[in-house]
């Protein structure tokens, strides 16, 4: 904890109201939606399997918790994570597919107009993997942030950085990491936050690498195709 006064420390420094659940149930929702609805040839098999496991880690989060993210337990936290990673499963392995298909066109029967409209669809799961990625490690996650458990970030956002021009009780909420993994996505590289662990490097360059094959190879190569 910070040696400032209560009355000066910033709201990230300090316990704060546990942040709304949401948010991130949403964006969660919405990758599941997009796995479910992905064509076959760009879906893992069995194609409804790991859809269903990731619909129902959310049911079961959102039952136990499903206001604000002010407790962590010994079942809870773990099912997020998993939660996180079996969504990155997914999209990591749809992405192989996807790339797969352009490359070798006789393994789909996909026009190239639907792979380009699929990839950044992809493309998107992608954000939002990372996004949900950034927001359970930074400091512990969104409980342990909310206890101001550990002071050591592991993403400097710039209202950290400059607080005399951010409000005092700001601290980083799901649609900052929302935005991180977006701009990380399309910028290849850290923007106004900034990465100061190893495991965030690790997670932004991971991103920077799935992002650069989708946008770069798979919708380059579609739009080829569909040119020529």
């Amino acid at each position: 904890m910070s040696d400032l006064p209560p009355a000066q420390v910033p709201g990230w420094l300090r316990r704060t109201e546990a942040e709304q659940r949401w948010p991130a149930a949403l964006v969660i929702a919405i990758a599941i939606v997009i796995h479910l609805v992905l064509p076959a040839d760009l879906a893992p098999r069995p194609r409804w399997l790991l859809p269903g496991l990731e619909g129902a880690a959310l049911l079961v989060i959102v039952v136990v918790n499903p206001l604000r993210i002010n407790r962590e337990t010994r079942v809870l936290r773990p099912l997020a994570l998993g939660l996180v990673a079996l969504l990155t499963v997914v999209t990591a392995w749809s992405v192989w597919l996807l790339v797969r298909a352009l490359f070798e066109k006789h393994q789909s029967e996909l026009p190239p107009a639907h792979l380009l409209l699929w990839g950044a669809a992809i493309w998107l799961t992608n954000v939002i993997v990372f996004a949900l990625w950034f927001w359970e490690i930074d400091r512990g996650g969104p409980a342990a942030r909310a206890d101001a458990d550990n002071p050591h970030p592991d993403l400097l956002f710039t209202p950290m950085q400059v607080p005399d021009l951010a409000p005092h009780d700001w601290e980083p909420g799901f649609f900052d990491y929302l935005y991180l993994a977006f701009t990380n996505a399309t910028a290849f590289s850290p923007t106004d936050t900034l990465p100061m662990t190893v495991r965030a490097k690790l997670l932004m360059l991971a991103e920077s690498v799935v992002s650069l094959v989708t946008v770069l190879l798979v919708v380059a190569r579609a739009v080829n195709v569909i040119g020529g």
